[in-house]
This record gives structure tokens, sequence and C-alpha cells, in this order.
């Protein structure tokens, strides 16, 4: 019964994936590169739209826990530090949803990156003062994705 559950589980993941690249609250894309180039071109991606990566969090040992093995899955923190402390000194409650996050992961010789849609905030923080920021932060994502997609 576990192992049914797990490839239901799994199913129901791989079905989640192959979904446009909005569904669910969240962004994602698939890059034709392996993960090691991925990871790099992310990186490079964010940069060139003037964020600072703050933390790369690896969470292999959870996943191996669960019996899921892979050591290609990282989840590449980021932000601006001025338009984060401007957001959280007048909008404090944000705090939990910062800096900014994009998950990429190894699939066979792709890698897949997903983040969260930042206009599912607009859904908890509807101050209209916040907007211009939420879509902000919906245009470069989409663009550190759309980025990722195309290179070969």
């Amino acid at each position: 019964m576990k192992k049914l559950m797990r490839h239901l589980g799994l199913a129901t993941l791989l079905l989640s994936l192959s979904l446009p690249a909005m569904a669910e609250g969240l962004l994602m894309a698939r890059t034709d590169n392996q993960f090691p180039e991925a990871m790099t071109l992310l990186q490079s991606a964010i940069a060139a739209r003037g964020y600072k990566i703050t933390r790369l969090q690896e969470v292999n040992e959870n996943l191996a826990k669960r019996d899921f093995k892979s050591d290609m899955y990282r989840v590449v923190y980021f932000g601006k530090l001025d338009e984060v402390k401007a957001v959280t000194a007048s909008h404090p409650e944000l705090i939990p949803f910062l800096p900014l996050n994009i998950t990429i992961f190894a699939e066979g010789d792709q890698a897949i990156l997903v983040a969260s849609h930042p206009k599912m905030l607009e859904q908890f923080f509807p101050d209209p003062k916040l907007k211009p920021i939420f879509d902000h932060w919906e245009a470069d994502i989409l663009s550190i994705l759309n980025e990722l997609r195309e290179a070969k």
C-alpha cells in the first residue's frame, strides 16, 4: 500500500509538471540543459536582473529520508536587499515569504525549475501599494524562467 501511494504521488507530481507554465499558483519551466549547466544559468539569470543570491539550500538529506534519491535538487533564494528592507518595513507580514526563491531539480537530462507565483501574495496582501512590487517580481521570475527555457 505504501509503495502504491508513493507511485500515485510520483504520478501526480509528474502530471503537474507537464501542465502549462502557470498552474496551481506555480511558475514552472523545463530546460534541455543538464542540472549543473542549468544551475549556473539560473544563478547568472538571477544576477543579471540585479538580484543577489542569498542562499543555496540543498534538500537532498530530507528527500533521501523519503526514499527519493537525487543529489541534484536545490532551492535558490534571492532578493534585492533595499527592496526587501523597504517592503518588509511597511509590511512585516511578508517576511516569511522573502527572499524570493526558485527550486531547481534534475529529471533525466533536463532540469526543471519551479517558483511560487508572486501573484498568489496579492490574495493574502491586497494592499494596492504592493501590487507594483508583486507585478515586478512576477515579470522578473517569468523572465528568468523563459531565459532558462530558451537556453541551449
